[in-house]
């Protein structure tokens, strides 16, 4: 063996030598493994939004007193904070409007832009939209729970109009206004509708029927839209439903926050949802009237449902009829 073997020979035993010894000692600090982490499990969130405040009378109550029911059910539920997207237009001197708008803000509840006038964007240039848009600004800024959230008149975007939209959100980022994606929408407005109807005709209202038929809608609803969000973003999302500022939503709001609950939503605050990314589309759509899972899960061609089925007016008022009223059959059938 050469002098040159015999020293790496010797070298690589002394190496050996070592780490046995390192392995036998009792003192020897092995290095630290890898901690072991289990998945967070991220539960269902969802944020209460009001839109079209303030509206005229319902089949209940007055303005005013809807008002007063509301902001009770909510703290009585817990919900310290919902978001409340007002139109000032339908402010006038002799109402109760601006006094109602007060009164939620006092509350803890979050005031945003619902536009002025409450007209839809297909009817409107993209400049008049945006002078509309201007109109709301000027009234609710400076309020002590604004935000600077713009929500859509009927969630209406533009529709296929690109260049249109495109104008529009360019008006909202020069605006420095983010708009206020919904995830979830059960058509509470026309239950709300519904229920007018059959009260300015006399018909008799089954009160428990109705409560359940507008719990179990917005609750599905909201199951529905948790669903496809998590196929489109992978992930839990926090979610933000629409309902209205309506004597239905005053009337149940608490038996609603209750079944959400049970069903395993956790209620949080606009604030909280509107953090996350995803509601952070300001790119084209192919279509943009309607929900942000609506328009994610049509613009990437997913399969099955994407619209809950109640959201289809003919059978929402089939089921009105159904339950609510207790409309023979046929009688429904012939409408």
């Amino acid at each position: 063996m050469t002098p040159l073997r015999q020293m790496m020979f010797v070298a690589g035993l002394v190496l050996v030598a070592l780490s046995l010894a390192a392995a036998v000692d009792p003192g020897a600090v092995a290095p630290a493994a890898a901690p072991v982490t289990e998945p967070v499990a991220v539960g269902k969130r969802i944020a209460l939004t009001f839109d079209d405040v303030p509206r005229g009378p319902g089949a209940f109550y007055k303005p005013a007193e809807r008002t007063t029911r509301l902001i009770a059910a909510l703290r009585d539920s817990g919900v310290t904070q919902a978001a409340f997207f007002a139109n000032p237009g339908r402010i006038d001197a002799q109402g109760d409007g601006a006094a109602q708008l007060a009164a939620y803000a006092a509350a803890g509840h979050v005031i945003a832009d619902h536009s002025w006038a409450h007209r839809d964007l297909r009817s409107l240039s993209a400049d008049v939209f945006l002078a509309d848009i201007d109109k709301a600004e000027a009234f609710l800024k400076g309020r002590s729970t604004y935000r600077p959230w713009f929500r859509f008149p009927g969630l209406n975007q533009g529709g296929r109009d690109a260049r249109k939209r495109r104008a529009v959100l360019d008006g909202l980022a020069a605006r420095r206004l983010q708009i206020a994606w919904v995830t979830v929408d059960g058509s509470d407005w026309n239950i709300e509708g519904q229920t007018i109807a059959a009260k300015q005709a006399g018909k008799p209202i089954d009160d428990a029927a109705l409560r359940d038929l507008y719990v179990e809608t917005m609750v599905q609803s909201a199951d529905f839209s948790d669903v496809l969000l998590r196929r489109i973003a992978g992930r839990a999302v926090p979610h933000v439903m629409l309902l209205h500022e309506t004597d239905i939503a005053a009337r149940y709001i608490g038996d609603l926050i209750a079944a959400l609950r049970r069903d395993g939503w956790t209620i949080i605050t606009a604030d909280e949802a509107y953090v996350d990314p995803i509601y952070d589309q300001k790119g084209d759509f192919d279509s943009a009237n309607g929900t942000l899972p609506e328009a994610l899960a049509w613009q990437r061609r997913l399969p099955g449902p994407l619209y809950y089925e109640r959201n289809d007016i003919a059978l929402a008022n089939r089921l009105f009829a159904e339950r609510v009223l207790h409309a023979p059959t046929g009688a429904i059938a012939a409408r």
